[in-house]
């Protein structure tokens, strides 16, 4: 009998056509520091300080690929403007060493049509409780619109010199919101059977795959369920992936939970800040948490690797490779998923507490992770993500707003 020496987690590793320092990746995380559609100062140094401090890859979050896909008006959406941003702030993560990768999406229900001036698309007519406002159902039209947007988001990517697109097909955006029978509820070939339901996410996806021919990494993130009663479930995530692989258009599986639009707290688990979100959101959203803020925001025990045992059956099922998100904290958590078949790691909560993390656990392997998991970060998207166990204050700077503040 032989066994398989697992990966060191801290080694080179391909993703893809790319060549990562190490298997760990930082994941999404809003940053709520793009301005008016345009990379800021703030923006650069804060993926620059995760490069600096070990990863592999930082992912630049919720790159949206229309206008009116975006969950916050400043959100980036791939102008001609934002381009010589982007492109600085990929030049500075590379400086350091690490890769950087673009996620991009269409927040579709979850959309705000009130920043956006636009309505927010859905598979099927849907109100939104915070920001009480209907989403439209989205035409045969909007859908081919759509799918050419991400292809036209990926090829700008590579033209501003990421490494990778993270392709969004989970938490009830657009894509994942049309996988889901409980909000989608359609009766063309968009809809009904799990392979209509499918059908937009994998046209998504070749359009992104054709649109990059190969020079840059593929990443799909799809929910593994949505965590609410009627909704995508893991019985469905699996042929959804087998799909995915046979089409060929995926170069790595990154498998998240939960949904923006019905139970966002269920992919974080830990604490539901809810006093937190109600002081920073604007309104209708502030009065939105207000009122169904305990029925909206629930608290779910908190374990390492809380979504290991549900990705477990995905590893078993597909062939690609896999990156393991959901309560990576420290070196046993990582050599755990690189014992199992994962080939990478993604970091958030842990990360954003201390970004240095990874080269610490570099000298002192069995350094401990600081995050408490108390979720507090969660609200500081409106004002700068950041711990605030660290950092109480905004983590935009003094030049916010004023010419010197952008990137160009």
């Amino acid at each position: 009998m032989t066994t398989t020496t697992p990966p060191d987690v801290l080694a080179p590793a391909k993703l893809g056509p790319l060549e990562l320092r190490n298997r760990i990746i930082k994941a999404a995380t809003y940053e709520g520091l793009s301005h008016r559609a345009l990379v800021t100062e703030d923006l650069v140094d804060f993926h620059v300080a995760y490069a600096r401090g070990g990863v592999g890859m930082t992912t630049v979050a919720y790159c949206a690929v229309a206008k009116e896909g975006r969950t916050d008006r400043h959100q980036i959406h791939w102008t001609d403007e934002a381009m010589p941003g982007l492109r600085r702030l990929t030049d500075a993560v590379h400086a350091e060493g690490a890769a950087v990768s673009a996620q991009i999406g269409h927040g579709g229900p979850v959309a705000n049509p009130k920043g956006n001036g636009a309505p927010a698309l859905s598979p099927s007519k849907h109100f939104h409780a915070t920001t009480l406002s209907w989403a439209q159902e989205a035409s045969v039209e909007d859908i081919h619109r759509v799918t050419q947007d991400h292809a036209r988001a990926a090829r700008r990517a590579v033209e501003a010199g990421f490494d990778a697109v993270e392709v969004h097909l989970g938490h009830n955006y657009l894509a994942s919101s049309f996988l889901s029978p409980k909000i989608n509820h359609r009766t063309d070939a968009y809809g009904g059977s799990l392979a209509n339901r499918a059908r937009f996410a994998r046209e998504i996806m070749r359009a992104v795959h054709d649109a990059v021919g190969g020079r840059i990494a593929v990443i799909a993130k799809m929910n593994m369920d949505d965590g609410v009663p009627g909704g995508f479930w893991l019985d469905e995530a699996i042929p959804v992936t087998q799909w995915l692989e046979q089409d060929g258009t995926v170069d790595a599986l990154e498998m998240t939970a939960g949904s923006s639009l019905l139970n966002p707290m269920y992919l974080f688990k830990g604490d539901a800040p809810l006093h937190e979100f109600a002081a920073v959101m604007p309104q209708p959203m502030k009065l939105g948490v207000r009122m169904v803020g305990k029925r909206f925001l629930h608290s779910y025990p908190y374990r390492d690797a809380y979504l290991l045992e549900d990705a477990r059956q995905i590893r078993a099922a597909v062939k690609l490779p896999m990156i393991l998100l959901g309560g990576i904290t420290g070196r046993p958590v990582m050599d755990q998923a690189m014992s199992e078949g994962f080939e990478f790691v993604a970091m958030a909560r842990a990360l954003l507490r201390e970004p240095d993390l990874i080269n610490r656990i570099k000298e002192e392997r069995d350094t401990p992770s600081l995050c408490i998991h108390c979720n507090k970060c969660m609200p500081t998207n409106f004002t700068g993500t950041r711990c605030v166990l660290v950092d109480q204050g905004t983590t935009r700077g003094a030049t916010w707003g004023k010419p010197e503040g952008y990137v160009s």
